[in-house]
Order: structure tokens, then sequence, then C-alpha cells
């Protein structure tokens, strides 16, 4: 499945520049993706300090001294900051994330600015094809959580739990900054979590009945019954995320 056309384009003319879209920006070099940026997910900053592995001043020194020189990640790692391979995981696993929401199905031009690099630096190159794969299959699997996409762009509201209900840590974690007002972007940002992991979440804990399904205009039948565990988390995505993120730079070496 393809999900931009312009993108596959870019990358057979081994393209360096900014694909600009309604959700992002992807920035690649020879063809091949070195960053990505989306409103809708938090940066590299947010996952590093929010998520408590970089204090926020690190960060701010890294991008005044090396920012100029598309150097950042660079810096970061040469500091002592981060490890190599540290720097690899994250940025990638941010990469996806960012691409995710960028190559969601637009509805204005699609622009490509030839030249144009980002100020972090590219740390490990991401095929194309890759970025497209990972993009469709987390389109499929949100999808066979709950099939409900209202869910990811609605106010988080809380239910309670049936008797005997329960959730795990991460969850309460999730359901705690819900306050009927915060989105789940707004809650990823929050927590300092992707923002992908975060709907994959909420999608488990509307189809467990313990957060609110809005309506969804282009639905017409209510959604169906579903039982309470497939709302049960029974492994950390974002543990998941990292040995996938791990096999695929283990197989590029």
């Amino acid at each position: 499945m393809t999900v931009s056309p312009m993108l596959v384009r870019l990358a057979a003319e081994r393209a360096t520049g900014a694909l600009l879209r309604d959700h992002g920006t992807l920035y690649l070099v020879d063809g091949r993706v070195t960053h990505a940026e989306s409103p809708a997910a938090p940066g590299l900053d947010v996952l590093l300090t929010t998520g408590g592995r970089l204090p926020r001043e690190g960060w701010d020194e890294a991008v005044d001294r090396a920012g100029a020189r598309h150097a950042v990640g660079r810096f970061l790692v040469e500091s002592g900051r981060l490890r190599d391979g540290e720097l690899e995981i994250c940025h990638l696993g941010a990469v996806y994330d960012a691409a995710f929401f960028a190559l969601a199905p637009a509805t204005g031009p699609t622009r490509f600015r030839y030249g144009v690099a980002h100020w972090f630096g590219p740390v490990r190159p991401v095929s194309t094809e890759a970025v497209e794969r990972e993009t469709v299959r987390r389109r499929e699997l949100l999808d066979s959580v709950w099939p409900y996409g209202s869910v990811d762009t609605a106010p988080v509201v809380p239910r309670a739990p049936a008797p005997g209900q329960t959730v795990s840590l991460r969850q309460r974690a999730l359901l705690a900054a819900a306050d009927g007002v915060r989105t789940p972007a707004d809650i990823a940002l929050v927590l300092g979590r992707p923002a992908f992991h975060t709907l994959l979440d909420v999608r488990r804990l509307a189809a467990a009945g313990l957060v609110e399904t809005p309506p969804d205009p282009v639905a017409a039948a209510p959604p169906p019954a579903v039982p309470a565990w497939v709302g049960e988390i029974a492994t950390d995505p974002d543990i998941a995320l990292l040995r996938r993120l791990r096999d695929a730079l283990e197989a590029s070496l």
C-alpha cells in the first residue's frame, strides 16, 4: 500500500529536502528519511526531557551550541548526555511516531522544498519503504483494537470501571491525566510519551469501556459489545517498539 506517491517519487529521485503535508513534515537526505515532525506528536525534546532521560537545560544547551551546525544529535552523544545506540533508538522511535501523523490522509497541498535540512542533524536514515510500512501497520493495529477513530482527537473522558475490572499502571497514569478536556495528543505531551502509543492506550481503554467513545458521524451502527479483556495491555507497547527498533538497527548493520 502506498501512503504517499510523492514520497515514493522522492525516494526514487534520491531527493534531499523537506516534504510538507497537512499534519507534519518529513526530512529526506538522498531519498531516505532522516527526521519527522508533527504537531500531533511530542518532539524528541519532550520525549527525552519529560520522560526524565535528559535535563531540560542539557537539551537547550545542545540546541544553542549545535543547532546552527545541524548537529544537535551528535553533540548530545559527544558531550556524554546520551549513548550512541540510545540516541539512535530514541530518534528512530520519534521519527516513526511523527511520520505516522505526517502521512495521515491529507486534503491540502503536499509540497517539497529541496535542500532543506533539519537542525537536529542526521542520526540513522530510514528508508521510505520502512516508514510507509510502519505507518500502515499502525493504522491497522489501531482499527483492530477499536475501530472508532473519533476517540483519537476528542477529549478523553474516563468512565467508572465495572466491578472487578482492573487497569495497568500505564493505563492508570493515562486515566489520571484525562480530565475530560485533554485530547490524546495533550496527554502524550503531559506524560512525555509517544503520541501513537497514547492513541493505542486510549483505544484499548475505549474498547474496555473505561473511556467514552464519542459519536462517529460516519458510523451508522453502534459499537458492538466487546469483552473487558480486549482493553488489557499484555505488554508495554513501548517495550515492543524498542524490540522492533533494535531488530531493525541490527538488520541494517
